[in-house]
């Protein structure tokens, strides 16, 4: 991974040098944009309206524009400002864990210490870890100052940028307005089909199907020529396109379907124990034969002497 930014943790008077890196990529294919006609590539000029002539990607400054009144912004400009030239990921604040909203969560990091920044790198890691706290931190990335939450994954920090406060729209549905009447069977039904969707997430075991589907048409076409026919399996199941209105018909639907799932891998049982209660019956019975067996004998051996005496009188 390639560093895309350095600066220092900060938090009272502990500084904590560390570089960042994108915790998150994507695997989509690159697609391009074609002539329909020629296959020919499309491509983008960054053109001037006033002038006519493209202009590179150097003479290019951004610019603020209100009540028909522009402001350029140059390259220096942007480095006037404190926060684009400060290295520094300050800790605002240590907030409970649970209180920091999923919604309001952005792009991920992982931040590497420096070798002399490892024993304070750490201690805010265990600190952190003991006390079920998240950093609230601010810095400035990419010219835009950025609020984030500073948490634990394993031994390692990640910095995730969050939204403003301002950036996250509040849900204005009137549908929302009233509540529908929900029966205690409904109620019923559905906690059932939830404890029989219910398992521990592994990320793993989730893959981009679309991706997946597009390679395959993809291959198939460079087999065959972008002509030919080709056939992308499908896996969405026999209920796709149902248009299901009755809510308890399709829970009941729901519950069927998992349970006819469930039949068709049975769990594995454990091989029964056999019970030494049984055993025991078996023991005292042989033991009582090996008894039996050692009387008999020597009641045949006084026989024996009864008939010798006899004999010799």
């Amino acid at each position: 991974m390639r560093a895309i930014w350095k600066g220092a943790i900060s938090f009272g008077l502990v500084s904590v040098p560390v570089k960042v890196y994108s915790a998150t990529e994507s695997h989509d294919l690159p697609l391009h944009q074609v002539h329909a006609k020629d296959g020919g590539r499309i491509k983008y000029q960054r053109r001037c309206e006033e002038c006519g002539k493209v202009v590179s990607y150097e003479d290019i400054d951004r610019a603020y524009e209100e009540g028909g009144r522009r402001v350029v912004l140059s390259d220096e400009d942007f480095e006037l400002l404190p926060a684009e030239r400060d290295h520094e990921i300050e800790v605002v604040e240590f907030v409970p864990a649970d209180q920091v909203e999923i919604l309001r969560l952005d792009k991920a990091y992982f931040l590497e210490p420096e070798d002399k920044a490892l024993k304070p790198y750490t201690l805010l890691r265990r600190a952190l870890e003991d006390t079920d706290r998240t950093a609230i931190v601010r810095f400035a990335l990419r010219r835009k100052t950025r609020l984030a939450a500073l948490r634990v994954r394993g031994d390692v920090l990640v910095l995730q940028t969050m939204l403003w406060d301002d950036e996250v729209r509040s849900p204005a549905f009137e549908v929302l307005g009233s509540t529908p009447k929900i029966s205690e069977r409904e109620r019923d039904m559905a906690s059932q089909l939830v404890e029989s969707l219910s398992d521990d997430f592994d990320p793993s075991a989730f893959t981009d199907e679309y991706q997946e589907q597009l390679r395959e048409l993809i291959a198939q076409k460079l087999e065959k020529g972008d002509d030919a026919e080709v056939l992308v399996t499908d896996d969405s199941g026999d209920d796709a396109g149902d248009n299901v209105i009755d809510l308890m018909d399709a829970l009941e639907r729901s519950l069927s379907k998992r349970s006819s799932a469930t039949k068709k891998t049975p769990a594995k049982k454990a091989p029964a124990k056999k019970s030494t209660a049984k055993k025991a019956p078996a023991k005292k019975k042989t033991a009582a034969k090996k008894t039996a067996a050692k009387k008999a004998p020597a009641k045949k051996t006084a026989a024996k002497k009864a008939a010798a005496k006899k004999k010799s009188a």
